[in-house]
Parts: structure tokens; sequence; C-alpha cells
């Protein structure tokens, strides 16, 4: 059962750093400095799809959270 646990937890970490990778960025960064902005006015994306990536990153997150207290507590009382 821990095995499980665990492999599952190992999935969702690779999603979850896979998810938030894909999301854009705030703020323009050194780029925006030097350029003055012009390359996230090419390159921006739609606010649907940075919408869904954020509910997204939030469910997984809350699963990695919850398989991770399962792990602990599986362990604590000698499973």
């Amino acid at each position: 059962m821990i095995a499980v646990a665990k492999v599952f937890l190992v999935i969702l970490s690779i999603l979850l750093i896979g998810v938030i990778l894909l999301q854009s960025g705030r703020s323009a960064g050194l780029s925006g400095v030097i350029s003055g902005g012009q390359d996230q006015m090419v390159n921006r994306r739609s606010k649907g799809i940075d919408s869904l990536l954020a509910r997204v990153t939030v469910v997984i997150a809350v699963l990695f959270f919850l398989v991770a207290m399962f792990i602990s507590y599986l362990l604590a009382h000698g499973a």
C-alpha cells in the first residue's frame, strides 16, 4: 500500500512540476527590461489557458499534499 502511494506521489510531483513550467510568467523579467516588454505581447497566451493551468495546479497540489499526509499516516501507524 505504501509503495503504491509513493509511486502516485512521484507521478503527482512530476505532473505538478510540468504544469508549473507550462504557466506563463506574471512579469516580463530581464528580457522586458532590455527590450521594453515587446516579447510578451507577441507570445501572449490566452487567459483561458492560463486560468485552466492555474486550476489544474491547485488540484494537483492538493492531491500531492493529501497523498503525502496519507503516506505519513501509514508510516506512523505501522501499516
